[in-house]
């Protein structure tokens, strides 16, 4: 049965161009530092004589903001189709739980942003060779910035999803989603226990992997959360 459900949200959100925005995040971010190289391309060469470490880093400035903005326009899509069919009461009546539609949901969005991120190292790497640059490719940093912001931003995914599965009106999880954005447009900012920084790496440590971990924990600790809660609810 969760096959079949697994089946059936992805068949939903293939109807709704959902991938179409999974694929134009990575696309943008690199597309952002087509531009950049484009225009100043000798003046960032002789910035740093680490060209790659400096081409990486400059295209992961973009990604946590690609991934929070991302998060809130998936999580509402996938949760406004249900209300838009009126799904939810369908789905309830079958002989499923509540909690394996919800799993099935969140297994749904993670596997886009994961498919995201395998586009961001390909499109990464492949515009990295297209500058080529006489230097070694560091393909340890370019998975870490391409899955790392990826594992980090899992809380915002939770909160996301759970927001939006249980607002009867969208206008509450794009709001959430919205507040998301600016507070990842500001993560340098933020405090080190806030999940919009995570995505960044950045904590005062200098160790993304903590980023990493907390993303995990606090990510299933937020999922749990939302999942006993949506289950605990009237059908909308």
């Amino acid at each position: 049965m969760m096959l079949q459900l697994l089946q059936a949200d992805l068949l939903k959100i293939k109807r709704k161009g959902m991938w179409f925005l999974a694929v134009l995040g990575p696309v943008g971010v690199v597309a952002l530092q087509m531009v950049n190289y484009g225009v100043r391309k000798d003046y960032l060469l002789q910035q740093n004589n680490d060209y790659w470490g400096s081409y990486l880093l400059n295209t992961s400035a973009f990604t946590p903001l690609a991934i929070v903005l991302g998060i809130a326009i998936l999580t509402s899509f996938i949760a406004s189709i249900e209300n838009e069919t009126n799904a939810w009461k369908q789905l309830i009546a079958l002989p499923i739980s509540k909690m394996a539609v919800y799993l099935s949901k969140f297994i749904v969005l993670s596997f886009m942003l994961f498919v995201s991120s395998c586009l961001l190292m390909v499109f990464t790497l492949a515009f990295g060779l297209l500058l080529n640059f006489d230097q070694e490719i560091p393909f340890l940093m370019l998975l870490q910035y391409s899955f790392f912001p990826f594992l980090a931003a899992l809380p915002v995914l939770a909160l996301q999803l759970w927001v939006a599965t249980v607002s009867k009106n969208q206008g509450i999880p794009i709001t959430t989603g919205v507040l998301g954005v600016i507070l990842a447009y500001s993560a340098f900012f933020l405090p080190d226990w806030m999940i919009w920084k995570w995505p960044t790496l950045v904590n005062e440590w200098d160790n993304p992997v903590i980023n990493v971990w907390l993303g995990l924990s606090i990510g299933c600790l937020l999922y749990m959360m939302g999942m006993f809660d949506f289950t605990r609810r009237d059908v909308k």
